[in-house]
């Protein structure tokens, strides 16, 4: 064994992945997740610990895995997390915990997320669950929104021995979990479900289709059904649209809206009553992990696929691991392009998408270089459908049913970082709700917080 190499991780192949909504990573068995354990020098100031935003214990649960003691191993990870087989799935490990690896500094990182991923999914398959709550405070929580925010949230709370009760505006549990990841990335029945099954085994109650500011709004659960504290994790499900000629043509879809029908409606079964847009060939716009799950959905559907991203592919924000697998299953990339006009026929369908060609200039406040655009350099992609994965902004609702609650410009809601306090005494906020779209992982730190927050609150109460 090499030690300097990751264990290689099993995959379905490209061309069998691109037909089907089979998840494309197999995951370690024992035998490989021992073998990748045992590559972990078990670092005294473990720098992975620090880039992980739930603080698991990292090297102490791989040292479990690294003795072939998984439930322990699960305990562990599960004393930080509430959704470790998510976690192992979707964080992006390479800019977090495995970015700061120290075996990463002269080899490959340890495959923190596969072995999390690894030490998850045997506890499932064995019926191990996490440890509930010693004794209860006889306090109550609402936690608005059952995404990774609201769920981590939750689950902390009643582990310390609140009463906790998650109010969600679907009809299903898990937010962007459920609504915005699709199947080939995060199964549905198998892990979500799962994880929010361990969730409400620690005592946490879920009300499903209950939308907060118009069924009940946060004062009257305050004052009305006597909660403590509320605990805001609402998402940010408002999609952003770039505001050019042609954009209201008919086959122009949000990202949001694309994904939620295929993901949470179902609409990619063949049995599913949910209509959803096959187009023959279809551009994404975007180049987020957002954009790379709608292109590769779009490419199960049967379209032939286009990636249309205005800067270059060192500043795609989605993950290298999705790149890659967009690429290998033959997603087209049209880099440095930028759309201007969205052509239609004569009926008002898209026939066609205008864009210009980009050259990198300085950069910009995010610190990523400015794209410039080349003059005349307009070519058109012939496309039916375009989806528009440009990000998403928080629905103003809750804010705006919601007396003494400071938002900012971008109608997020303004909350202390470090314990996710408002303006609003014994109201809480964290996730994207507060930060705008960002990755499942921040929320889940953001909940984490929120927890510690209301925690501390009320013992002072």
């Amino acid at each position: 064994m090499d030690v300097l190499k990751k264990v290689p991780v099993r995959e379905q192949d490209a061309k069998v992945r691109a037909t089907n909504f089979e998840e494309v990573c197999l995951g370690y068995n024992m035998e490989e997740a021992v073998e990748e354990a045992s590559r972990c020098i078990g670092c005294k100031n473990a720098q992975c610990v620090k880039g992980c935003p739930v603080a698991i214990d990292i090297p102490g649960f791989i040292e479990k895995v690294k003795g072939g003691d998984i439930e322990a191993a699960y305990q562990v990870i599960s004393k930080s997390s509430a959704l470790p087989a998510v976690c192992g799935r979707v964080c992006p490990q390479e800019s977090q915990c495995e970015g700061k690896c120290i075996r990463g500094i002269k080899g490959e990182p340890i495959s923190i997320g596969k072995l999390e991923r690894f030490t998850a999914d045997w506890a499932r398959e064995n019926g191990i669950v996490p440890e509930g709550a010693k004794e209860k405070l006889g306090k109550k929580v609402a936690v608005i929104g059952s995404g990774p925010a609201g769920l981590t949230c939750a689950g902390d709370l009643a582990r310390m021995g609140y009463e906790v009760t998650i109010f969600e505006a679907l009809h299903e549990a898990g937010g962007v979990l459920v609504y915005g990841i699709p199947e080939f990335r995060l199964p549905k029945e198998n892990v979500v479900q799962k994880e929010i099954e361990n969730v409400k085994a620690l005592g946490v109650k879920i009300e499903t289709d209950v939308v907060i500011g118009k069924a009940v709004t946060v004062d009257e659960l305050m004052k009305e059904e006597g909660f403590d504290a509320v605990f805001i994790g609402s998402g940010a499900g408002l999609p952003k649209f770039m505001g050019i000629p042609g954009e209201n043509a008919n086959g122009v879809f949000s990202a949001n809206e694309y994904l939620t029908r295929s993901n949470l409606m179902k609409a990619f079964r063949e049995d599913s009553t949910t209509p959803i847009m096959k187009g023959k060939k279809v551009a994404v716009v975007g180049g987020g992990n957002v954009a790379m799950d709608a292109a590769r959905t779009a490419l199960r559907l049967g379209s032939e696929v286009y990636i249309v991203y205005r800067r270059s592919e060192e500043e795609l924000p989605a993950r290298v691991e999705e790149v890659h697998h967009a690429k290998e299953e033959g997603i087209i990339f049209h880099l440095l392009t930028n759309p201007v006009e969205i052509l239609t026929d004569d009926n008002g369908w898209v026939n066609g998408i205008k864009c210009v060609r980009m050259e990198l200039g300085e950069p910009d406040e995010s610190g990523r270089r400015r794209p410039v655009v080349i003059p005349d350099s307009e070519y058109v992609i012939e496309v039916d459908t375009i989806i528009m994965a440009l990000g998403t902004s928080p629905n103003p609702l809750i804010s705006s049913t919601t007396g003494g609650l400071e938002t900012n410009r971008w109608k997020c809601i303004v909350a202390n970082e470090e314990n996710g306090a408002t303006s609003k005494e014994g109201v809480y906020a964290g996730g994207d709700a507060v930060t705008g779209a960002a990755t499942v992982i921040l929320a889940m730190g953001a909940g984490k917080s929120a927890a510690q927050g209301i925690h501390e609150y009320l013992s002072g109460k």
